[in-house]
C-alpha cells in the first residue's frame, strides 16, 4: 500500500516547539503514517502499512496544522486516544463582539498549542510541559441558541433547526445543546486537559460552562496494525463510515459552496449524543445473541452475510437454515445507507466512562458525533429508522443531545467564525449627489463593521 501524507500532520521537525520537548523522537515519521490525504486534501484516514506500526514514543511527535485544510481539524482527523467535548453558553449582557472577541482569543490559543507551544504571556498553566503537540485538535461550533443571543438570528442556518423527539429519547437538558461547542482531541491526556482548561480560562467573563464530558479511544500503536475502532460493547465500531476515497464524501460530510448561509460553505454540521450503554445486560447475552443483535462478527467485524470486516453487506443473504443472515431488527440493516435511502454521515465517537450508578451499573458509553452536510439528510432519517426497529435500542439509552454548525477553518490571521460576524449593515449612507427625485432610485450604502 503507497502511503500519502497528510500537510496537516507534521512530526516536530517540521513544528517549532518551543516549550514541550518529546524524548525519543526518532520514531516520529512513523506517527505521521496514522494520518493519510485524502481526495483532493479533502480528508484524512487510517489507512497505513500494515507491517509498519507505529512507536509509542512517536506519539506526541505530531501536529495538526489549525489552518492546514479547508475545514476544521478533528472532522477528518484520525481518532485521539483522549477526547473532551464542551459546551458554553454566553454570560448575561453578552453581546456579539464580545462573542467575537472570545473567538479571536480561543483561536489563537487553539493554534499556539496544537503546534506544541505555550499559551502567550506568563499564564501557561504547565500541565502538558515536556510533551509534544500529541495530534492535539481543538473544534469550534455554533448551537442555535447563539445567533438569538448575539442578534444574528438572520443568518442563522436552516440546518440547525432543532432535532425532532425520538421515543428513546430521555434527555438532560441541563447536559444538551448550548451556545458554543467545542471538541478537543489528542493522544495524551494531560495535553488534552491543558488545552480544555486553557480554553476554559479564555472564556473569562464572557462565557459560563454548561456541560463538560470526557471520552477515550485506543491509544495508536496498541495493536500491531491499526485497526477500526471498538466500542464498550467489544464491537467493531466505523467498518461502514464514508471513506474520504468516496466520490461523494465531501458532499456528504461537508456543506457545498452554493449553499446558504455563504459563511457555512466548508463547514459541517454535528450531531453529539451521549449514549449510556446497558452493559450488564449486553454482557449477559450469548456472544451469538451480540452477533445477531449487530449483524456482524464480534471478532473480526466481518458481517454475517460472509466475507472480511470491509466485505459489503449482503442484506439479502440466506442462510443455510433458510433465514435472513442478517436479521431483520440487525444494527447493520437497520443503519445500512441502503436500509434509509442513502442517508450516511461520519461517525467519530468517543467511549466514556462516569464511574457507576446507584445501581452499581456502569455509567459508561459512546460520545457519539455524526458530522454531516444536512443533519435532515444524514443523521435524522437513519435515527428514525433506529428508534423505530434496531434491535441494538435495547441495550442504549440517549441522555443527552446537541447540534451544532461547525464553519470551516479559520482564514489566515483570522478567527473561526469570522465571515460569521465580519459584516452587518448599521444604516444607510446616501452618496454624495443622490438628491432625491420622484420615480428615480439612487444607489446607497451599507456601512459596514468588522470585528
Amino acid at each position: 500500500m503507497t502511503e500519502e501524507r497528510d500537510p496537516a500532520a507534521t512530526p516536530t521537525g517540521g513544528v517549532p516547539v518551543s516549550r514541550r520537548r518529546l524524548l525519543g523522537t526518532a520514531g516520529a515519521v512513523g506517527a505521521t503514517g496514522l494520518v493519510v490525504g485524502g481526495a483532493a486534501g479533502a480528508a484524512t484516514a487510517e489507512a497505513v502499512r500494515e507491517d509498519a506500526p507505529t512507536a509509542l514514543t512517536s506519539l506526541g511527535g505530531t501536529a495538526v496544522g489549525f489552518r492546514a485544510e479547508r475545514q476544521q481539524p478533528g472532522i477528518t482527523t484520525p481518532l485521539q486516544a483522549r477526547g473532551h467535548l464542551a459546551a458554553f453558553d454566553l454570560a448575561p449582557g453578552a453581546d456579539r463582539k464580545a462573542a467575537a472577541a472570545l473567538l479571536r482569543r480561543w483561536s489563537a490559543t487553539a493554534e499556539r498549542l496544537m503546534a506544541g507551544e505555550p499559551e502567550a504571556g506568563d499564564g501557561d498553566t504547565g500541565i502538558a510541559l515536556d510533551a509534544g503537540p500529541s495530534s492535539l485538535t481543538v473544534t469550534f461550533g455554533f448551537g442555535r441558541s447563539f445567533f438569538g443571543r448575539t442578534g444574528l438570528t438572520d443568518r442563522m442556518p436552516e440546518a440547525l433547526a432543532p432535532l425532532p423527539d425520538f421515543s428513546a429519547d430521555a434527555l438532560d437538558p441541563r447536559r444538551s445543546n448550548g451556545d458554543l461547542w467545542v471538541q478537543i482531541g489528542a493522544d495524551d491526556a494531560l495535553v488534552a486537559f491543558h488545552a480544555l482548561r486553557a480554553l476554559q480560562r479564555e472564556a473569562g467573563d464572557t462565557a459560563r460552562l454548561r456541560w463538560q464530558m470526557n471520552g477515550f479511544n485506543r491509544t495508536p500503536g496498541a495493536t500491531a496494525r491499526p485497526m477500526t475502532a471498538r466500542n464498550l460493547m467489544g464491537q467493531v465500531d466505523g467498518t461502514n463510515n464514508p471513506k474520504p476515497a468516496d466520490p461523494d464524501f465531501r458532499q456528504r460530510v461537508f456543506v457545498g459552496d452554493g449553499a446558504a448561509p455563504s459563511w457555512m460553505a466548508g463547514g459541517s454540521y454535528a450531531v453529539v449524543r451521549r449514549i449510556r450503554m446497558l452493559l450488564d445486560s449486553w454482557d449477559h447475552l450469548s456472544l451469538a445473541q451480540q452477533e445477531k443483535v449487530i449483524g456482524r462478527r464480534k471478532k473480526d467485524g466481518a458481517p454475517l452475510s460472509g466475507g472480511t470486516e470491509h466485505t459489503p453487506v449482503r442484506l439479502d443473504k440466506i442462510s443455510p437454515e433458510g433465514v435472513l443472515a442478517i436479521a431483520g431488527d440487525a444494527h447493520v440493516r437497520v443503519a445500512a445507507p441502503e436500509s434509509n435511502q442513502g442517508a450516511a454521515m461520519l461517525r467519530r465517537p468517543f467511549s466514556y466512562h462516569d464511574g457507576f450508578r446507584p445501581d452499581g451499573a456502569p455509567d459508561a458509553g459512546l460520545l457519539f458525533i455524526a458530522w454531516q452536510a444536512d443533519p435532515m439528510k444524514g443523521f435524522v432519517p437513519v435515527q428514525r429508522k433506529l428508534d423505530r426497529g434496531d434491535g441494538l435500542s435495547r441495550f442504549l439509552r440517549h441522555e443527552a443531545s446537541g447540534l451544532f454548525a461547525v464553519p470551516p477553518a479559520a482564514e489566515r490571521g483570522s478567527y473561526v467564525g469570522a465571515p460569521l460576524h465580519r459584516y452587518e449593515p448599521l444604516h444607510r449612507v446616501r452618496l454624495p449627489g443622490d438628491e432625491e427625485q420622484p420615480g428615480v432610485r439612487r444607489p446607497v450604502r451599507a456601512e459596514t463593521v468588522v470585528v
